[in-house]
């Protein structure tokens, strides 16, 4: 959420960078809720220092023996208090409305951010590894379905659409590669593992911005929670309404998750296989720091994450979104493509964003600075470290051979028992 008072000051600017993502100006709607609100709230405060200079004048009254005019300031008195009563009602209408302006506003980029309508403006930053181009590489749903450890018409039969059900040696592959990024993470990078709850209420997915505008790109349970889209929505959470040490600062967690995703805007999107599903696991990196911090934690978050794919040796491409690619939160992304010998693309595997305070101000979460009276907001990064199932096609179509078996990479061997290739049907 934005500052309102950054919003007085600066209404041409907030137009400005809403332009850049492609939105409509919405300073002067916001500013009209702002400025209702703040004349309510003086009207209010008028009518009680009113109302209790006319409590006062009837003992006057009273004392002098002016009955007449004590009645008359004691109806006074009550007209002003049914006002008040029925003015914090409008006062509650009045903030909800602001709030919800508020709400609708997306994140504002860095100035370094590419302005572009959608991924056409995006900037490729670097690229890393060869890339392996077999001359007749298989899509990793042809290769999974071939060993008979991918089975997608099973697991339409049980849960429809853009389900996977892996067996064997695939399976065992896709937890292999989940454990490895956390052991990577926690031991080498830095981060505290956490266990988070896959169900969350309506103030969690608020303060990570799925909600309000997102809600049908999320699977809602008939009591009212909510399967989390990512680890980042819990794992950002854990420090709403609260205020962290300035000492106590980076705190930086990792979670090993399954994810839940509706898909509403993927009709016909990835269609084949495991790239677009409406659960798969991933590992989520999620960073909170302060203002002075951020931006070298962004680089840094990033680096992590790229790590995971020098080590599984599989080539890459990193790009910076530009501002109509970027996601609702953040203020910059970097998005981290791994190359799919299968489809002859990088496809993308990782997003890495830092969101300054845009997160905190919706969770109502705060560091106090050392020689501060006054905490400040966090600033909240988050980045995937990497889509394990996405991790897992990517292994398979870069390690593929001719008869179709799946060479496991040498870092991911420990886990699987010292497998060293995938090459059992089993049915």
């Amino acid at each position: 959420m934005l500052d309102i008072k950054w919003i007085r000051e600066n209404p041409e600017a907030l137009d400005a960078a809403l332009a850049k993502r492609g939105a409509a100006p919405a300073a002067e709607a916001v500013l009209a809720h702002d400025e209702a609100r703040r004349a309510h709230l003086t009207r209010l405060q008028e009518a009680q220092e009113r109302r209790n200079a006319a409590s006062r004048e009837i003992g006057n009254a009273m004392r002098a023996g002016d009955a007449a005019r004590a009645e008359a300031l004691k109806q006074e008195v009550a007209d002003i208090k049914a006002f008040v009563q029925q003015g914090e009602a409008t006062e509650r209408a009045l903030d909800k409305a602001l709030a919800d302006a508020l709400a609708a506003l997306p994140n504002l980029p860095l100035d370094d951010v590419p302005v572009g309508a959608d991924e056409s403006a995006n900037v490729e930053l670097r690229r890393v590894g060869k890339r392996r181009e077999p001359a007749a590489a298989r899509q990793h749903y042809e290769l999974g379905e071939a060993l008979g450890l991918m089975d997608f018409e099973r697991a339409a039969k049980l849960s429809g659409a853009r389900f996977t059900v892996l067996k064997g040696g695939l399976a065992r592959l896709e937890r292999a590669l989940g454990q490895f990024m956390l052991d990577l993470h926690t031991t080498e990078h830095g981060y505290t593992e956490v266990q988070p709850p896959l169900l969350v209420r309506d103030e969690a997915l608020f303060g990570t911005g799925q909600l309000p505008k997102f809600g049908e790109d999320q699977f809602r349970t008939d009591d009212g929670f909510w399967l989390i889209p990512t680890a980042e929505v819990p794992l950002t959470n854990l420090v709403r309404e609260e205020i962290v040490e300035a000492a106590d600062l980076p705190l930086r967690f990792t979670a090993l998750t399954p994810c839940f995703r509706s898909e509403a805007g993927a009709a016909g999107k990835d269609t084949r296989g495991m790239l677009r599903q409406h659960q798969f696991d991933k590992v989520e990196l999620v960073s909170i720091t302060d203002a002075a911090s951020a931006l070298d934690e962004h680089e840094r978050m990033t680096d992590c994450a790229e790590t995971v794919l020098r080590k599984l040796d599989l080539p890459f491409r990193t790009v910076v979104l530009s501002t109509g690619d970027m996601g609702f939160s953040a203020r910059r992304t970097y998005d981290i493509e791994v190359w799919l010998p299968g489809q002859k693309a990088y496809r993308e595997i990782s997003s890495c964003s830092v969101c300054g305070d845009f997160q905190a101000r919706r969770m109502n979460a705060r560091y106090r600075p050392e020689g501060e009276k006054q905490p400040r907001f966090v600033h909240t990064l988050n980045g995937s470290g990497t889509a394990v199932g996405r991790a897992l096609i990517a292994v398979m179509e870069n390690y593929q051979e001719p008869d179709g078996a799946i060479v496991v990479p040498e870092v991911l061997r420990p886990y699987m028992g010292g497998l060293e290739r995938i090459e059992t049907t089993e049915r």
